[in-house]
């Protein structure tokens, strides 16, 4: 099966029972593949609009969460405990970048690249107290992960916190802090210049909270509704998701009852040099029609598209 042929930064691409890896050529960089066969006016958006913030673009949505609280409760009662929303739109994240890779782009350098693999960033405090301390976890995900595997894995990664008084990204941070602020700066300086140049040493790219195929927080844990956070210039991070507390709506039906219904607002922030909004269209409607069929991602999808060269 293969997608229908457009302009820009949709372009055909072919259906596969696993996208295979492509070998690693002039260009490329650690964490991926440079995309060769974009058209000079999407190419050239690049040097238009040069930093993150520049290119962002801000939107909001609710979702009705009727069928997934109810697949929630299922899934909790046959032993998946702890289970929540965030591990759902997680996966769903992973499912969509395994039908419509251009979701997992991101631009470095002026250039736009295929991300290797998927990388999912949360900003998490040890304890629900004002002094317990705030880090970044980095979760290493594949588009044929399951919801068993993402949660699996992003638990498996808070337990690591848990379990150890600093993360990899605590380490490289406290190391920075100890240097002059001036030393700092030229520091900061060079990895910016490394990273424009795809040579930013691999180490630093898994352990930093700046790169990675998306960030998301849940602020309904805390009470709080959704905001819109800005996207980071150092790195390549090209979505950040914020997701608020359930609330509950009345709604009057076409007979003239009325009903309660409860929804998820959430905000999204992205970085429009990825993909052209026609991309972004299709990816949108797949992610919800993902949520109102969560049982879905209980399963691996059936084929995963390979993006474009």
């Amino acid at each position: 099966m293969r997608l229908s042929k457009t302009k820009g930064m949709v372009t055909t691409m072919s259906y596969t029972p696993d996208a295979k890896r492509v070998k690693k050529r002039r260009g490329d960089r650690h964490d991926g593949r440079r995309l060769r066969s974009l058209d000079a006016y999407h190419a050239m958006q690049s040097y238009i609009m040069v930093k993150r913030n520049d290119a962002s673009n801000y939107f909001s949505d609710s979702i009705e969460v009727t069928e997934i609280d109810r697949y929630l409760r299922r899934k909790r009662a046959d032993g998946m405990a702890g289970l929540g929303i965030l591990h759902v739109i997680a996966a769903a994240y992973v499912r969509m970048a395994a039908r419509y890779p251009g979701v997992n782009r991101f631009v470095s350098g002026q250039r736009v690249y295929a991300r290797c693999g998927v990388e999912l960033v949360m900003t998490i405090k040890s304890d629900l107290k004002m002094d317990a301390p705030e880090t970044s976890v980095k979760v290493r995900l594949d588009v044929t992960d399951t919801i068993y595997d993402v949660f699996g894995k992003i638990n498996a990664e808070i337990e690591k916190v848990k379990n150890r008084a600093v993360t990899s990204t605590d380490d490289a941070a406290s190391s920075l802090m100890k240097l002059p602020r001036l030393l700092l700066k030229f520091v900061m300086f060079t990895l910016n210049v490394l990273d424009y140049f795809g040579k930013m040493p691999k180490a630093l790219l898994d352990a930093s909270p700046f790169h990675g195929s998306v960030i998301i927080t849940d602020l309904g844990s805390i009470g709080l509704p959704p905001i819109y956070h800005h996207l980071y210039n150092f790195g390549n991070l090209p979505l950040f998701i914020a997701l608020g507390a359930k609330r509950r709506e009345s709604e009057t039906q076409k007979d003239g009852s009325v009903i309660e219904r409860k929804y998820l607002d959430y905000t999204l922030v992205a970085d429009e040099r990825i993909a052209d909004g026609f991309h972004f269209s299709q990816v949108y409607r797949y992610f919800k029609a993902i949520l109102k069929t969560p049982e879905t991602l209980d399963r691996p999808p059936e084929e995963t598209a390979r993006d474009i060269d």
